[in-house]
């Protein structure tokens, strides 16, 4: 009889659906980690516009549509200038396939995988999928990666290290000296960095910086989307970059799981990435006000919690059984348990939802707080 995968078995749900599942339908959802803001409109029309037209119907190139792929080149060098050739692009079905297609054409049976811990919930469970062996690396009290935790990781068996600035669970920045670090471990080492920058343009605080900025080899692969920066989730558009012969082994995974992004989504795209910031700006305005809001009340509930510079997270420290009381009582949190063991003794808020749900959020935290201690 046909059993399963070992690689398959190797993987469980992810505890975040657990929570989900757990929570009643009227709950306040502090766990979502997408925007709760509309696609911007322009964004909208171009995708109905490509559908109306007949431009949506058949497949695109593997790599995207090169309209797209020009955007995401010319957003590169606009917003942080670096130069990203159209050709070394491929548009993905969202970031989540992006970092498949990095671990699969880079890591093989055996070889270890560095993410941090606690981090996003597919690292791990990419690299069992590709037979690698996943090594989680500790963080600083301040919850960012530290450079030299990661150096210390590396072994010859070692594949590739996964960075994630602004992250999640966490909402860390890496900062600028941090961030050249990494690159400086990927040269030296000849290991791959993967530098996963969904997030990329949700910061309150400093500047984004990537690694690919300040390597002198080629051993680092991008992960960017549209998914948070224009509240496009649902569209599943994202794209990975790197050095010609990176993206062509990528390619080839690409163009035989999933051939090319949808095409409706790609116009959209390229729509968003051209089009006017005043979307973004609003909506990254509007996170930070609101990440105010939760750090202080917080606070008043006496929580302990680093302070994010981006996305749309906080992780505070919290007693036992306090998400459960939690979502007991009305608001979905994520243990931080979910995120890795290292996350144990935390949980994840997101405050991507209304501001007045959130104020009547952090009045039952507070309530909750203050019955489990």
């Amino acid at each position: 009889m046909t059993e399963f995968a070992a690689r398959v078995e190797g993987i469980s749900i992810s505890g975040i659906r657990e929570v989900f599942e757990a929570a009643g339908e009227d709950a306040i959802n502090l766990g979502l980690g997408q925007p709760d803001f509309p696609t911007p409109e322009h964004a909208r029309s171009a995708a109905v516009d490509a559908i109306q037209s007949g431009k949506a119907d058949g497949y695109t190139s593997n790599k995207g549509t090169e309209s797209l792929r020009e955007a995401i080149s010319t957003a590169y060098d606009r917003d942080h200038g670096i130069t990203v050739e159209p050709g070394n692009v491929i548009a993905t079905a969202g970031g989540s396939e992006a970092l498949h297609l990095a671990v699969e054409a880079h890591v093989d049976p055996g070889e270890e995988v560095i993410f941090p811990d606690p981090g996003f919930v597919s690292y791990d469970a990419l690299t069992r999928l590709a037979d690698g062996v996943p090594k989680p690396v500790p963080l600083r009290e301040d919850l960012t990666l530290d450079p030299a935790t990661v150096e210390e990781a590396i072994t010859e068996e070692t594949a590739a290290f996964v960075i994630n600035s602004p992250a999640n669970p966490t909402g860390a920045v890496q900062d600028e000296a941090d961030i050249r670090e990494f690159a400086r471990i990927a040269d030296e080492h000849d290991v791959l960095c993967i530098s996963d920058e969904v997030y990329e343009h949700i910061v309150f605080e400093g500047e984004h910086h990537s690694p690919i900025e300040y390597a002198e080899s080629d051993n680092v692969v991008v992960v960017g989307a549209c998914s948070k920066t224009y509240s496009m989730t649902g569209w599943r558009l994202g794209w990975v970059t790197g050095s010609n012969r990176r993206v062509e082994r990528m390619l080839r995974v690409h163009q035989y799981m999933q051939a090319c992004a949808s095409a409706p989504a790609q116009y959209a795209a390229e729509a968003a990435l051209n089009g006017p910031r005043e979307p973004v700006e609003e909506m990254v305005a509007a996170f930070e006000e609101r990440r105010d809001v939760v750090l202080d009340g917080l606070d008043d509930a006496g929580l302990a919690v680093p302070k994010p510079s981006g996305a749309f997270y906080v992780m505070p420290k919290v007693p036992d059984g306090w998400v459960d009381e939690l979502i007991d009582s009305g608001v979905v949190a994520v243990p931080g348990d979910a995120f890795g063991v290292h996350g144990d003794g935390y949980a994840r808020l997101s405050y991507a939802t209304s501001m007045e749900e959130l104020k009547e959020a952090l009045e039952i935290i507070r309530d909750v707080t203050a019955r489990v201690e």
